[in-house]
């Protein structure tokens, strides 16, 4: 298995560093964020070693996302939050704090004002659309 000795998530996996495991399988791990941004926020991560979306194999992204909806679906049975965000950030222009692939699974409660990630819905400049709809539509091959 892939690891990163200097990996905080890597270490937790190794069972080198304590967590609140919530749920672990061959290829994945959650547990408890210990700097949560809301009440029952935790994380699910690839056990092997991958930096970001753009390392990690489908199908390995692919059992994250089904541990993070086991974990988010627990997380709505017991904690009765008003929605659920799921976030998966990568690189440091997106808050990507952790270099190891992730997905946070953060119960929201109305109100809660100490996490903005919502977006007001204001129309965009279609010629701006447009261009980057044509350079990520030719990278698509």
């Amino acid at each position: 298995m892939r690891t990163d000795t200097d990996c905080i998530f890597c270490k937790i996996v190794a069972g080198e560093i304590p967590c609140f495991k919530l749920y672990e399988d061959e290829h994945t791990l959650a547990f408890m964020d210990i700097n949560p941004a809301s009440t029952g926020h935790a994380l699910a991560i690839a056990k092997a070693h991958w930096e970001n979306i753009h390392e990690i194999p489908v199908e390995l992204a692919c059992a994250c996302i089904a541990t993070a909806q086991r974990i988010a679906g627990a997380a709505q049975t017991a904690l009765s939050p008003d929605g659920i965000n799921l976030l998966q950030a990568n690189g440091p222009g997106a808050g990507q704090s952790v270099q190891h692939f992730h997905v946070h699974i953060m119960p929201r409660y109305a109100g809660d004002e100490h996490l903005k990630i919502n977006w007001g819905l204001n129309p965009g400049d279609t010629d701006e659309i447009k261009a980057a709809y044509g350079k990520i539509a030719g990278c698509l091959g």
